[in-house]
């Protein structure tokens, strides 16, 4: 018996030595499994194991279905060929997206290519009704990832996909980076875009992280979140560093979030082309756009350069900070046909009203309209640079392009600052601190900080701006909101205009529903609230 026995040292050697083997024997198995992946059906009973690493075939591998992840997969990783791998949807593909998860957990999928065959699979469809969600409605996509948990997206060309790049779906530990999508997304039976073609992210998705995305060209929202009004909101999110050109619709929305950070993203071309934009489903584009119910979020150091709608819109948006970003479109005035106010505060949601939110360092050079429409309480406006405003030459006259729109209320589309009665509702406007801000543009020395029927100057704190008409510096005015500080003249006119506006008692919504006509752009139309939260109009706002 013990001349038999192994010495503690001789274990240790054996089994080290067993362990090279088992070692060995494994990454085998591995290249055989990798050898055997030489086509669409290999690589599809390989997923089926629901485990594991597996290495996508070299070139290109067409499918004319989807590849379905086991659902309740884990610690499964997809990862490209170092030659190139390339997933590319047949002309005759069904499914609702080449990749398709539920429930996995710890799934990475990493350096490869997509193909959606947008040419030959596009078709035109409008949204969803506002109880489906997107990823019951929209087929054809790229990815598409249901009550996840863990999910890592990285290093994925996206080219030509029909509807989503990638749809994830009430899920959590989301992190999608270094991404680039191109020439993406459908339009809706009219021709325009239906906000398909970015990355969505629905449904109460929770600790998710989209950083240093490439998006080009696309028909839809670049970036966004969206849940439906009695689904739980989307949260503790940071979208970053992301960079986005020539968009038909939104380059960022957070719709019906809490706790999301948005930063450091840049874009061009927002509004772009102009033939995709949905003016008549009131799609105004938006560099950064917001609807539903957000609140403890934060737009932070974001840069756009031709936007040709909004720059923030802040449908909804509570209990947060909207700090130096830029939107800054100096091209001529026909290159922005559809130019609005450069912020601006909205009440779609039936639930919350803005309030405590803090806008301070940010740049708007160039607007359609105004700087910033603004109602609520509470709010903070300080150190923003409003230039060239009011491109538009609204001057009260209805005959002008542009600004033929309620004769009564003047100041609506040529104010820098509009302090309103509401939008979707009546609001109780006061305790705004209005300070330290620089604005110009065309008849801003005699319209620059003006207040709606049934709205005070007095009621909210207007001190120390500086208002100067035209893109040069003539006549600078500190315009407060005391009216003793106001010179004579421009005292004179504001008043006169604010008693007019008073005797009619007209509440209007705010310009996010400004639309122009396809044969006349002098044309404007204003939506109707929707009871549905997140509706603009005829549809929901995600």
């Amino acid at each position: 018996m013990y001349g038999n026995r192994i010495s503690w040292a001789d274990s240790r050697g054996l089994r080290s030595h067993v362990d090279r083997i088992a070692t060995v024997l494994r990454l085998g198995l591995c290249l055989a499994l990798l050898l055997k992946i030489s086509g669409a059906q290999q690589l599809a009973e390989a997923v089926k194991k629901g485990t594991g690493v597996i290495e996508l075939p070299a070139g290109t591998t067409v499918l004319t279905g989807e590849l379905r992840i086991p659902d309740g997969a884990h610690d499964l990783e997809l990862r490209g060929h170092p030659a190139g791998s390339t997933l590319k949807a047949a002309a005759g593909f069904k499914g609702r997206a080449l990749i398709v998860a539920k429930g996995a957990m710890n799934l990475r999928l990493t350096g490869f290519q997509i193909d959606g065959n947008r040419a030959a699979l596009d078709a035109r469809i409008g949204l969803p009704p506002s109880d489906v969600p997107f990823s019951r409605y929209y087929s054809n996509n790229g990815i598409l990832i249901e009550g996840a948990r863990g999910v890592t997206i990285r290093n994925i060309g996206f080219q030509g996909v029909a509807n989503f790049p990638v749809l994830v779906s009430a899920s959590s530990g989301i992190l999608i980076e270094d991404v680039c999508i191109e020439d993406s997304g459908s339009l809706n039976p009219s021709g325009r875009n239906n906000a398909s073609g970015g990355i969505l992210l629905e449904e109460g998705t929770s600790n998710f992280q989209i950083r240093r995305a490439t998006i080009h060209r696309v028909r839809g929202n670049a970036i966004w979140t969206h849940s439906n009004y009695h689904s739980a909101r989307n949260a503790e999110g940071v979208i970053a560093d992301n960079q986005i050109e020539e968009i038909a619709r939104d380059a960022i929305q957070v719709g019906h979030a809490t706790n999301v950070r948005v930063e450091r993203n840049s874009g061009r071309r927002i509004g772009y082309p102009m033939e995709l934009v949905d003016m008549a489903g009131y799609g105004v584009p938006a560099a950064l756009d917001t609807a539903g119910n957000v609140d403890k979020s934060v737009y932070a150091g974001n840069h756009f350069e031709d936007v040709n709608g909004k720059c923030i819109d802040l449908d909804g948006f509570h209990d947060g900070e909207v700090r130096d970003n830029s939107c800054v479109s100096r091209k001529t005035y026909d290159d922005y046909p559809f130019a609005q106010y450069g912020i601006v505060f909205n009440d779609t949601n039936p639930d919350y009203e803005p309030a405590n939110v803090t806008i301070t360092g940010n740049l708007i050079d160039g607007a359609g309209y105004g700087g910033l429409f603004i109602f609520g309480a509470t709010n903070v406006v300080s150190r923003n640079r409003f230039l060239n405003l009011n491109r538009n030459h609204c001057t009260g006259d209805v005959s002008k392009p542009r600004c033929n729109y309620a004769a009564d209320q003047p100041d609506l589309l040529r104010s820098g600052i509009y302090l309103a009665r509401g939008a979707a509702r009546p609001a109780d406007t006061r305790q705004n601190q209005i300070t330290d801000n620089e604005i110009s543009g065309f008849g801003m020395e005699n319209w620059c900080i003006v207040a709606a029927p049934g709205v005070s100057l007095e009621r909210n704190q207007i001190a120390r701006n500086r208002c100067t008409s035209g893109p040069f510096r003539q006549r600078q005015l500190d315009w407060s909101g005391s009216r003793d500080r106001l010179a004579k003249s421009n005292r004179h006119r504001v008043l006169a205009g604010l008693r007019s506006s008073r005797q009619h008692g007209v509440d209007l919504p705010p310009p996010f529903g400004i639309r122009f006509g396809e044969e006349d752009r002098g044309q404007i139309v204003f939506s109707e609230a929707h009871r549905h939260i997140g509706l603009r109009a005829a549809r929901r706002q995600p």
